[in-house]
């Protein structure tokens, strides 16, 4: 899963690299530890072609439309792409209402299954330090007792590929700047286009131009946001690739 990243980028950079309208949205100073329930920035378009774009807001973790309470939140911050067709509270947020959530980078644990002790966390971000355009979904929840619209969001999730394999058995799904349009269209997908772009975002080498370190365990509480978080450490002769 994917539950923790960072974003280090201004609002008008990001419009910029992402070709939105900031739509005077007011980034958040930059956030090395990004965790779930966060407001956080995501990419959405309003016309069918995608590339009406703008930056919205949204909390990290998706409530569906129905929902009667916000109580389970935090258990919607990753959506499988295995499932996410078919799983109630995600389907219909992948049909019509697509997104781009930005990354500088983001922080994945070592499992059982890797080269590494579990509980290792590692920082994985693009070699040319470009933002990480990671697959996602929006929803917009009514809040029952004040009628107040609120934004939520989760990213989309996949199995791990190439030279992520050793850390975690899932990665977000990341996409090419070639699939942003598609990706954004605001059309509501039909059955065979549903088919269509879960084919369009299994992408078999998703891990071209990532490379990743381990980190310091300092990112595992989240009141610890600074840039410090990312930085590499090493690890004892007995914990590396040798």
């Amino acid at each position: 899963m994917c539950g923790r990243y960072a974003l280090n980028i201004s609002g008008d950079d990001l419009a910029l690299e992402f070709a939105a309208g900031n739509a005077n949205v007011a980034l958040t100073p930059s956030n090395w530890n990004i965790s779930p329930t966060t407001p956080i920035p995501f990419i959405a378009s309003d016309n069918l072609a995608g590339d009406s774009r703008t930056i919205q807001m949204g909390r990290w973790g998706l409530i569906p439309s129905w929902a009667k309470d916000a109580s389970r939140q935090s258990n919607a911050i990753n959506a499988r792409v295995e499932s996410i067709a078919e799983k109630p509270t995600f389907k219909s947020a992948f049909k019509s209402r697509r997104c781009l959530i930005p990354a500088t980078g983001y922080y994945e644990w070592a499992t059982e299954l890797g080269k590494y002790k579990p509980k290792q966390p590692f920082y994985i971000s693009n070699k040319d330090k470009s933002s990480i355009a990671i697959a996602g979904i929006y929803e917009e929840w009514i809040n029952p007792q004040t009628s107040s619209p609120i934004t939520t969001a989760a990213i989309i999730t996949r199995e791990v590929v190439g030279i992520l394999k050793p850390i975690h058995h899932r990665m977000p799904v990341i996409l090419p700047k070639s699939l942003w349009s598609t990706w954004l269209s605001n059309k509501s997908l039909t059955p065979q286009e549903v088919s269509d772009y879960l084919k369009m975002i299994d992408i078999k080498e998703a891990d071209a131009g990532l490379t990743f370190w381990p980190v310091d365990d300092e990112v595992n509480n989240a009141r610890n946001t600074g840039a410090q978080l990312a930085a590499q450490i090493e690890l004892p002769p007995a914990e590396t690739l040798f």
